[in-house]
């Protein structure tokens, strides 16, 4: 990436050799552009939020900047980034979107996020510690910035505006308000609870708790309504795994049917790992559980579990990619124990069974329905 500064060599995390997608692009080179256009005054304290894959963190390393992300693998990426710059990883400080903020932010860069609720939370977290001298630029592609995206700035923080396009990016420019934020200032929302609906099996009227960017944040989504309908039965597990957790639902619903077995929730996103801690606490489950943030299974013994639950994602922020499925199930091939079992959900056209027959040598449809199947493939 060509930034004002010089040349950095960055990459995604984990790397791909196949993956043609860069850790970058013209919305953080736009921003960094513009802070070096007008002499933007870095010698305070410069929050950076949202940074994908770590590519305005280790842009402005120089100067000491706070990196909070919601993704393991964005900061895992600014880790490496930063060591294949020559830049000490302490250079950054890192947090996650769970973390205490700094007390004062000097400058504030923030990287559109593709949930706008994310995006409120973390305004909300942040606007006490925005003073009316604080520089506050926004930077997304042109379809990342909608007009709630500014009218939540505005409302959040104070008086915003657009840049124009450039390649097909662009920057959202506010002057912080303090007094007028101190007078109107919203609640937020988040953590935010509702109740199951009555046919979703064992959870059928249990609480969820989502914290903000989780997937479906204020809903039950059909793919995962129709996973509870078809879960396994579960009777002889003893170390069940939720990969890809999210809120926790599917893992407290075994939980709740099996309260002999362990299980594991697992996802990359800080947000979704304490969304189904609290999920699976709110419902006074009994049994074992064990919650961490990381890259899918890594981490996990090999063959030491029984069953494997996964929802996986199709995205990789707006990019469509099949690749952090087909490491999820790798990664579950690994785990399992022999004739331990994955179980899968997704729509009926991402052929999943493709993939699970060539990694697994088998696969059985267990349910399905003209937009979504529920798969089963065993170690052999």
């Amino acid at each position: 990436m060509t930034t004002p500064w010089g040349e950095l060599a960055l990459a995604r995390f984990p790397e791909d050799p196949r993956d043609r997608l860069r850790a970058w692009d013209a919305a953080d080179t736009y921003l960094l552009r513009h802070l070096a256009e007008r002499a933007t005054d870095l010698s305070g304290t410069v929050v950076v939020v949202g940074d994908r894959w770590g590519a305005l963190a280790t842009a402005l390393a120089a100067h000491r900047p706070v990196q909070i992300t919601d993704s393991c693998l964005g900061q895992e990426a600014t880790r490496r980034s930063l060591a294949r710059n020559g830049v000490e990883t302490g250079t950054v400080r890192l947090l996650t979107t769970q973390d205490a903020p700094p007390d004062r932010i000097d400058v504030l860069l923030v990287r559109v996020p593709k949930s706008l609720a994310l995006l409120e939370d973390q305004l909300l977290r942040l606007a006490p510690t925005v003073h009316e001298g604080t520089v506050v630029v926004g930077t997304g592609m042109v379809k990342e910035i909608h007009t709630s995206t500014l009218e939540l700035f505005e409302r959040v923080l104070g008086p915003t505006r657009t840049s124009l396009a450039e390649r097909k990016a662009r920057l959202i420019l506010c002057t912080p308000d303090p007094s007028a934020r101190e007078a109107g200032r919203p609640a937020s929302p988040w953590p935010y609870r509702y109740t199951l609906p009555d046919d979703v099996g064992v959870v059928s009227g249990r609480t969820v708790v989502n914290h903000a960017g989780v997937f479906c944040a204020d809903r039950l989504d059909i793919g995962t309504r129709f996973f509870l309908r078809h879960l396994p039965d579960g009777r002889d597990v003893r170390r069940v795994v939720d990969l890809g957790c999210g809120n926790g639902v599917v893992g407290t619903a075994m939980a709740l049917a099996h309260p002999e077995a362990e299980v594991l929730f697992t996802d990359e996103s800080f947000q979704a790992v304490a969304s189904a801690e609290a999920t699976y606490r709110a419902n006074g489950v009994p049994g074992h559980a064990e919650f961490r943030v990381g890259d899918g299974l890594d981490g996990v013994p090999s063959g030491s579990v029984d069953l494997v639950l996964n929802n996986p994602p199709f995205h990789s922020h707006q990019a469509m990619t099949d690749a952090t499925a087909w490491r999820m199930f790798t990664g579950a091939r690994r785990v399992l124990r022999p004739g331990g079992e994955l179980w899968v959900v997704g729509n009926r056209h991402l052929g999943y069974h493709v993939k699970l027959r060539r990694l697994f040598g088998n696969s059985r449809l267990v349910a399905g329905d003209p937009k979504f199947v529920v798969l089963r493939a065993v170690k052999r």
